[in-house]
C-alpha cells in the first residue's frame, strides 16, 4: 500500500513538473514571437522616412517642385502663371533667401505649399547630425514665423542624401522629397529643353523639379498646357504623396 502511494506521488510530481515545463516553454515561445514581430515592424518606421522619388500613381496627378535660392524677380510672374492655370505647386525655399524676401515668401504661401530647403544650400550628406538639425530648424523657424505654417517636407540641396540627414529628418518628422523628373533648368538655358524634360514620358505620380529661371518661366505655361490637354492635374507634393502607391 505504501509502495502504491509512493508511485502515485511520483507520477503526480512528474505530471506537475511536466506542466510547469510546458508553461515555461509557452512563455518562452510567446516572448520570441513578440520579439520577432517587433523586428518585422521596425523597418516600416525606417521606410516612412526613406526619400520619396515618386508620388501616388493611382490618379492622374503630377507635382511641380520649385526650389528657390534665387529668382525673386521672377516669382510674381510664376505665381501669376500658376494661378491662370488654376494649379498649385510646392516651393522648397532656402532660408537665407527667405530671410531677404519675407514678403515674397508670404505671397507664395497664400496659395501654394512651402517646403524646407535648408538654410544655406549645404551638402547635407557631409554634415553631422547637429549641422543637419541646425540647417533644417533655422530654415523651419524662419518660414514658420513668416507664414504661420510649419514645414513638413524637406528637399535636400542638390539631392545630397546622407545617413545623418535621414536620421534627423526622422527625428523631426520630415518627409524627404526627391524627384522623378529633373528639368536641369539651372544648367541649361533653353526653354524648349525645359519643356521637353517636364513633359516627355510624363506619368502619374511624377515629381518634377525646376527653379525660378527666365527660360523656365517661359516654358511653364507650355508645360501646364500640355498637362491639361493630356488629363494631368498639377497638385502639391503633400497631395500627391498622400496615396498608397508612393515610391521610396
Amino acid at each position: 500500500m505504501k509502495t502504491k502511494r509512493l508511485i502515485v506521488k511520483f507520477f503526480k510530481i512528474k505530471r506537475d513538473s511536466m506542466f510547469v515545463h510546458i508553461v515555461a516553454n509557452l512563455i518562452i515561445v510567446a516572448v520570441i514571437v513578440s520579439l520577432y514581430i517587433g523586428c518585422i515592424a521596425a523597418p516600416s518606421s525606417v521606410a516612412a522616412t526613406a526619400p520619396i522619388y515618386r508620388g501616388d500613381d493611382s490618379q492622374k496627378k503630377v507635382s511641380l517642385m520649385i526650389n528657390v535660392y534665387w529668382g525673386e524677380q521672377l516669382i510674381p510672374d510664376i505665381l501669376e502663371t500658376l494661378e491662370s492655370h488654376n494649379v498649385t505647386c510646392t516651393f522648397f525655399i532656402g532660408g537665407s533667401w527667405a530671410a531677404k524676401n519675407i514678403s515674397t515668401v508670404q505671397k507664395i504661401a497664400e496659395k501654394h505649399e512651402i517646403g524646407n530647403h535648408g538654410y544655406l544650400h549645404k551638402d547635407h550628406k557631409k554634415l553631422s547630425e547637429k549641422q543637419n538639425r541646425d540647417e533644417i530648424l533655422v530654415c523651419e523657424k524662419l518660414l514658420s514665423e513668416a507664414t504661420g505654417k510649419k514645414t513638413r517636407l524637406f528637399a535636400p540641396p542638390s539631392g545630397s542624401i546622407g545617413d545623418n540627414m535621414l536620421e534627423v529628418c526622422k527625428e523631426l518628422d520630415y518627409k524627404v522629397i526627391m524627384w522623378s523628373k529633373d528639368t536641369i533648368d539651372w544648367r541649361d538655358n533653353d526653354f524648349q529643353l525645359v519643356y521637353k524634360r517636364a513633359t516627355n514620358g510624363v506619368r502619374s505620380g511624377d515629381l518634377i523639379l525646376m527653379h525660378p529661371m527666365a527660360h523656365t518661366l517661359r516654358a511653364l505655361p507650355l508645360i501646364l498646357d500640355y498637362y491639361e490637354k493630356n488629363g494631368f492635374k498639377a497638385v502639391t507634393v503633400s497631395e500627391i504623396i498622400s496615396g498608397s502607391s508612393v515610391v521610396q
